[in-house]
């Protein structure tokens, strides 16, 4: 009996030890979420709540908004994430109506700035925002010596024919976003008029921000359209991406009463997440200073957080528009279709 004994025990401690080591070298536990595909955070500020936490963060990037969103949506009974960061304003009523999110009143509200709340029951919280408007090419304006745009109306005074190129609201959330500029500035009555307009004006759509931005957009390409529906905060990304300092910004955003629409965008809990206390964790760390702050340089937004303090890139050449154009979400959700085909009818056939 004795001598089985002294066999067992040193079977026993090789398996206390396997189990030790299979302990020690455990892959840690993910929570994962759900974005669009132009999201970006600084390595450092994921390995920080990885490491505090001692899991990993996976990603999964989904397409545009509107597509992940989709996406999240037809998954709702066998959910995808455990988060879902990425709905802005254009799509907020559509994504609480889908019924896919868990409220969370995180303490980090309170830091939050209050006209950016837009769910009384903190389905989807707060993360960033910023105005989407029309840049123009500084240069470009000064050696024709015309003057830049200052209005939506003179996109339409022939001297400005052929200038201007924007995105369909069908593929692009900035083009979605001027869209309902112009139905915030001229009215459902009178918006198409401006579009075709517009149309008549020689306007060119194509169908993402990139094309745009980076293919017809005379600052930035060899194309040759000066003007451009792009963000308030393009102008500072043209200083920080230069490849020699720059004095100025050569492009400007036209941010007067009515000419932009202001997109926030949300990060709410997926129902159905086995991992409720972490996303908890995760959205009160996204709402943080400390993650508020990497978001300008990374996403070229504002952060939520009004504590946050800006790069100084953003403070010499950022704006805001003190009058934003107001459409409600619930308008927005329940038009949005619609407009869009109304659109597509006038610019597209």
């Amino acid at each position: 009996m004795k001598k089985r004994f002294l066999i067992i025990l040193p079977l026993l401690f090789l398996c206390l030890s396997a189990c030790q080591n299979d302990s020690a070298t455990k892959t840690p536990d993910t929570i994962s979420v759900m974005t669009h595909d132009s999201f970006n955070i600084s390595k450092h500020i994921i390995e920080e709540f990885e490491k505090t936490h001692q899991i990993k963060i996976q990603f999964l990037k989904s397409g545009d908004a509107g597509t992940a969103l989709n996406q999240a949506i037809l998954s709702k009974e066998n959910p995808l994430a455990d988060l879902f960061f990425g709905v802005d304003n254009s799509f907020l009523s559509r994504a609480l109506k889908a019924d896919i999110f868990e409220p969370y009143d995180s303490l980090l509200l309170k830091d939050i700035k209050d006209e950016l709340k837009l769910d009384p029951k903190n389905r989807l919280l707060p993360v960033d925002y910023g105005d989407v408007c029309l840049n123009y090419d500084k240069k470009w304006f000064a050696d024709k010596k015309l003057r830049p745009p200052s209005s939506l109306e003179d996109l339409l005074l022939p001297e400005y024919k052929g200038l201007t190129v924007v995105q369909n609201p069908a593929s692009s959330s900035p083009g979605l976003s001027f869209l309902l500029t112009t139905i915030g500035h001229f009215g459902e009555n009178a918006y198409l008029d401006y579009w075709e307009k517009l149309r008549k004006n020689d306007v060119l759509a194509v169908a993402g921000w990139k094309e745009a931005y980076w293919g017809q957009f005379s600052a930035a390409s060899k194309g040759n359209r000066p003007i451009v529906v792009s963000y308030a905060t393009s102008p500072p990304a043209e200083v920080h991406f230069a490849g020699k300092p720059l004095p100025e910004a050569p492009t400007a955003a036209v941010v007067s009463r009515g000419c932009a629409f202001r997109q926030v965008e949300f990060v709410g809990i997926l129902k159905g997440t086995k991992n409720r206390k972490l996303a908890e964790k995760l959205i009160d760390y996204m709402l943080s200073k400390k993650f508020q702050e990497d978001i300008p340089l990374q996403m070229f937004v504002f952060p939520a957080n009004q504590y946050a303090s800006l790069p100084e890139v953003f403070l010499k050449h950022a704006t805001i528009a003190k009058q934003p154009v107001i459409v409600s979400p619930e308008k927005i959700s329940e038009n949005r279709e619609k407009w869009i085909e109304a659109w597509i009818e006038t610019m597209l056939r």
